[in-house]
């Protein structure tokens, strides 16, 4: 007798049923779809990219040696390639990335404490920063990045209290990051660190500064300002002086009416030299170059996704399979975050995923997979991961 669910079958249950109809419904992805829906579609990729495979004939292999496994995980029978590739070309991708922010906002609330954020603030803080994958401009043309060179890039918001990315936008290589901020979500009061290639005035000043928010990020060497004020510093700490600024140039002044706060300091691990720039002038100088330093966490979240999601080669070369894929692995991350959480499970991320990709087709509860022994796998790669990591 054939009982129990699959280890997939168990991790599906976690997808909040309600919400992933209501994004499936507000693009009509199911219209006139007789089989291989748009459910059936997120769990095949989702299985590819917890099974690390490598192209859709890999899946097409996969589901055939196992195929008397796939009822009891969720999957109708054996899907060939060529639905796949066609579900990967036509089914709307803003399906997925509506789903993300459904996910976002669970995992959001389970890690808001799980963190090492020790800087003693009142305000959230975020990071912003964007990552760039390569793609050859032959195969996807509509990639625009340089001449001879394509790429989407991943914009993502941190919250640094969790680590749990609160939002994420994909674009072309060749959209500016700096045009991410027109679509942020400014909370009032919250501070949002960046580098300096987020540096557009009127874009800090009208989405930020008068959404009562707070920026943090470096100064453009070329900036034209004059000194206003000056405060005293503790030079021992490291910096240099703190100052009160106005911007000097016709349009820049225009662009942003009012005084900055400039802060100049050296870093004692590294002798590296930094001038911040924010609006916030509350907080102690310290404070501002520790916020900055805390930017390091979603360099992580970069080379982590990069480095364990299915996202550096592609099942299709069009816009929507590609974005299809990377919405899809974001979702899948968020989804093990989370059953990691709900299940308690102590192991990092890193383990759960190489631990459940030899086990999809297991009848075994995937609490026990982690009970038995003691897993003390190495993620070589990044020894300084995040908590949630």
């Amino acid at each position: 007798m054939n009982i129990g669910s699959t280890v997939f079958s168990q991790l599906m249950s976690f997808i909040p049923e309600y919400e992933f109809s209501k994004c499936v419904n507000k693009y009509k992805g199911d219209y006139r779809v007789r089989q291989f829906t748009c459910r059936e579609h997120f769990y095949v990729m989702s299985f590819a990219q917890i099974t690390f495979r490598e192209g859709l004939r890999d899946i097409e292999a996969c589901f055939t040696a196992f195929y008397k496994k796939l009822y009891h995980s969720g999957i109708k029978g054996i899907i060939p390639r060529s639905t796949l590739a066609d579900a990967n070309e036509k089914r709307d991708w803003r399906i997925y990335a509506d789903f993300a922010q459904v996910l976002i906002k669970q995992a959001r609330e389970l890690y808001i404490e799980d963190n090492e954020f020790k800087i003693e603030i009142d305000n959230i803080a975020y990071a912003l920063d964007s990552s760039t994958i390569d793609l050859c401009l032959s195969l996807f043309p509509w990639a625009k990045f340089r001449k001879k060179k394509g790429a989407v890039k991943i914009n993502t918001l941190l919250d640094l209290r969790g680590s749990i990315p609160v939002f994420i936008d994909i674009t072309e290589g060749a959209c500016h990051e700096v045009n991410v901020i027109d679509t942020l979500p400014i909370e009032p009061g919250s501070i949002y660190v960046m580098d300096k290639g987020y540096v557009d005035y009127y874009r800090l000043y009208t989405y930020i500064t008068e959404q009562h928010a707070f920026f943090v990020t470096r100064a453009k060497t070329n900036m034209a300002y004059r000194r206003v004020y000056s405060r005293k510093v503790d030079k021992t700490t490291g910096l240099i002086y703190d100052q009160s600024i106005k911007l000097t140039g016709y349009y820049k002044k225009k662009e942003y009416p009012e005084y900055l706060r400039l802060i100049k300091y050296r870093d004692a691990d590294t002798g590296i030299v930094y001038i911040f720039l924010t609006n916030n002038f509350k907080l102690e100088a310290l404070i501002i170059a520790q916020l900055y330093k805390e930017r390091w966490k979603v360099e992580l979240f970069f080379k982590w996704i990069k480095q364990h999601l299915r996202i550096k080669s592609f099942y299709g070369n069009s816009r929507n399979a590609v974005y299809c894929q990377i919405w899809i692995a974001i979702c899948t991350y968020l989804l093990v975050a989370i059953v990691k959480k709900k299940l308690k499970l102590n192991q990092s991320l890193y383990t759960l995923l190489q631990v459940l990709s030899l086990s999809m087709f297991e009848k075994t509860p995937i609490n026990k997979l982690f009970s038995r022994s003691s897993y003390n796998f190495e993620d070589n790669d990044n020894p300084n991961q995040l908590t949630l990591w």
